[in-house]
């Protein structure tokens, strides 16, 4: 049996079914422009990038201040070093780690050559001391020869005024002759001649005597001073604390043999602390006396001003100390470790921005944000602190920018956030 021809038809369109099919393929391609569109921001966006991959910040404008970070731990603010007084051998009173007041003896340090030459000198003083003793009465028994040539001198030339005087009426009366009275004159003159003689001699003899009296108590006072240093050597023997608090380390050995000046321990004061910190060596030039610094250690907030600053870089690392600004700070010790954060600058009415990665581009280049499209911008940053970074040009309070790594745009032009 012969087929029909059913399989061999074919349905020819009108020009009003073509021109239907024509419409349905426009809107086809229109629906996939737009889709396109908001897959990959428009004909402006290069590539795409999850908007929670990255971080997003506002600019704002405020106060700005620029600080660094830093590191460091708590030390004792008075940590001084005990020497010997002397070469000899020391007695250890104490041992590393006991509680100690100020005043008590730390250790003894016998020298023998020191006790030695204190008695030497001692007895030199006490030898003095008679030979002042015996001076004083060679003074008084000269001054009393000195004394008794001057009462001579003056009975001496009272009885020549005398007899000057008998022979004045003696020659009124024509008993004695001229020549006798010549001879009286002559008596009474020497006789004023050797008193005034007497007087003068026994004015110096009394100098001469005081100043050998005085040289000889010079000598004792000298001497009386070298006994009196050598009592404070001997008894600086006895080493006391200069402070209260914790013996740290002993340096030497019990009855050991130490020389004068010798290092023999450490004392910790636990009254006062200070902070050291570790600051890198970039910021060393910028570092100043009396700058303000704000310390975390553990769960507190201390504030304090830079007191030190050490003039050599180790490790590429400068070393300052941080005097603490509170009192009575309680719950901190001897070599903790805290965070640091010391203020170089503040400046009023700034724009600024959270700091991020995208510092890394030099701080010239930054995605700016409109809607879901970041558009590469090129910006001006002056200063940075720890957490902000100061925008001296190419944005405005508000804008939004992203602050995380561009690594992943690869310089594109804009980026669509989806």
């Amino acid at each position: 049996m012969i087929k029909d021809t059913s399989g061999q038809d074919e349905v020819l369109q009108t020009g009003k079914s073509k021109k239907k099919l024509g419409l349905v393929i426009t809107g086809v391609v229109i629906i996939a422009a737009l889709s396109a569109q908001v897959v990959f921001g428009g004909p402006n966006a290069s590539s795409s990038v999850a908007k929670d991959r990255v971080q997003i910040a506002a600019v704002t404008f405020g106060e700005f201040t620029r600080d660094i970070a830093a590191t460091g731990f708590v030390v004792a603010a008075n940590a001084p070093q005990i020497y010997s007084p002397e070469q000899g051998y020391v007695s250890l009173q104490v041992k590393a780690g006991d509680s100690v007041t100020q005043g008590e003896v730390l250790a003894t340090v016998k020298s023998p050559t020191l006790t030695n030459r204190l008695q030497q000198e001692e007895a030199e003083l006490q030898r003095l001391s008679g030979e002042l003793e015996g001076k004083k009465l060679d003074v008084r028994r000269q001054n009393l020869a000195l004394n008794r040539s001057l009462d001579l001198a003056r009975v001496e030339l009272s009885a020549a005024d005398r007899e000057d005087r008998r022979a004045q009426l003696s020659i009124q009366k024509n008993l004695i002759s001229q020549i006798d009275l010549e001879e009286a004159q002559d008596d009474l003159a020497r006789a004023k001649l050797n008193f005034n003689h007497a007087e003068q001699e026994v004015a110096l003899g009394k100098d001469t005597l005081a100043f050998e009296l005085k040289s000889v108590e010079n000598q004792l006072e000298r001497q009386r001073l070298i006994v009196e240093e050598l009592k404070r050597q001997v008894a600086s023997l006895d080493v006391i604390a200069p402070v209260s608090g914790i013996v740290g380390n002993l340096l030497v050995d019990q009855n050991a043999l130490v020389n004068a000046n010798q290092g023999l321990m450490k004392l910790v004061d636990l009254s006062a602390y200070e902070a050291e910190l570790q600051v890198p060596e970039s910021y060393a030039a910028e570092l100043g006396l009396g700058m303000a610094v704000e310390l975390r250690i553990g769960n507190q907030n201390i504030s304090g001003v830079l007191s030190a600053i050490s003039p050599e870089v180790n490790n590429r690392e400068v070393t300052t100390r941080v005097r603490f600004s509170d009192e009575n700070i309680d719950g901190i010790r001897q070599n903790q470790r805290l965070s640091a954060r010391i203020l170089l600058e503040h400046k009023e009415n700034t724009l600024m921005v959270k700091r991020g990665a995208f510092m890394s581009e030099g701080g010239h280049i930054a995605y700016k944000l409109s809607g879901d499209i970041a558009e590469r911008i090129e910006i001006t940053t002056g200063t940075s602190s720890i957490s902000e970074v100061e925008v001296l040009n190419g944005l405005q309070q508000g804008d939004q920018i992203i602050i995380s790594s561009y690594d992943a745009f690869e310089r594109a032009p804009s980026i669509l956030l989806r």
